[in-house]
C-alpha cells in the first residue's frame, strides 16, 4: 500500500468520526456550535501537522541529501484528495440512515467542495509540519560532502575505461613507439644490404663477385 493511500484511509476515517462527534455535540450544545466546528477542524488539522513532522524528520534522517528526499508534497497531497472523496462518500451514506452526522448536502457536494476542504486540511497542515520536521534535522545534522560530476566521472570509471590503452597523452600530439623494431639479421637481409652479394635461394648466398 503507498504512503499516500494509506495516509488518505487514515484521514477519511477521523473526518467521518470527526462529523459524528460534531452532530453529536451541536444536538447537545446548539449555541456553541461555531465552537465545536472550529475546535474539531484544529484538531483535525494538528494531526495532520504531526504525521507531516514525523514524515520530513524521517525522510531527512533516511536521505541527508536534499536532492535526493522522497516528494512527500505529492504524497500528502494525493492523501488529502483520497481523504476528502472517501469522507464525503461516507458520511454521505451515513446520513441516509443516521440524521445526526454533522453538516451533510448532496453527493454531489461531497464529493466536490467538501473533499476539497478536506484535501486542504490535510495537506497544508501536512507539507508544513514536513518542512519543519526537515528543517530542524537538518539544522543539527553534519555537513553533507559533495563531489563534482567530473570527479565522480573520473574516479568511478576505475580500470574500465576500455580506451584509456591508446590515449594520446604525450604533449606533442604524437603517439609514442614502445620500440624500435630489432634490425634485420638474416641472409636475405644481409645480401640486400651488400651490393656485392646475390640471394640465390632462401638458405644460400653466393660468392661476391668483386672487380679487379
Amino acid at each position: 500500500m503507498g504512503k499516500w493511500l494509506s495516509r488518505g484511509i487514515v484521514f477519511a476515517a477521523l473526518m467521518v468520526v470527526l462529523r459524528l462527534v460534531q452532530g453529536a455535540l451541536i444536538n447537545q450544545w446548539e449555541t456553541k456550535a461555531l465552537l465545536i466546528s472550529v475546535t474539531l477542524v484544529a484538531v483535525y488539522g494538528i494531526l495532520a501537522f504531526i504525521w507531516g513532522l514525523i514524515d520530513g524528520r524521517n525522510d531527512a534522517r533516511t536521505n541527508p541529501d536534499p536532492d535526493r528526499r522522497d516528494d512527500l508534497a505529492m504524497t500528502w497531497l494525493l492523501a488529502g484528495l483520497t481523504a476528502g472523496l472517501l469522507s464525503g462518500a461516507v458520511s454521505w451514506a451515513i446520513s441516509l440512515v443516521y440524521q445526526s452526522v454533522g453538516n451533510v448536502s448532496g453527493l454531489m457536494n461531497e464529493l466536490t467542495t467538501f473533499a476539497a476542504f478536506t484535501a486542504l486540511l490535510v495537506f497544508l497542515p501536512a507539507i508544513l509540519g514536513v518542512a519543519i520536521g526537515r528543517w530542524v534535522t537538518d539544522r543539527n545534522a553534519p555537513p553533507i560532502v559533495r563531489h563534482s560530476h567530473a570527479y565522480d566521472d573520473e574516479y568511478s570509471r576505475g580500470d574500465t575505461d576500455v580506451f584509456a590503452a591508446v590515449r594520446d597523452d604525450s604533449p606533442t600530439g604524437e603517439i609514442p613507439v614502445a620500440a624500435e623494431a630489432d634490425p634485420q639479421t638474416s641472409r636475405v637481409a644481409l645480401a640486400d644490404r651488400d651490393p656485392d652479394t646475390a640471394v640465390i635461394d632462401d638458405d644460400t648466398v653466393i660468392e661476391e663477385r668483386r672487380t679487379d
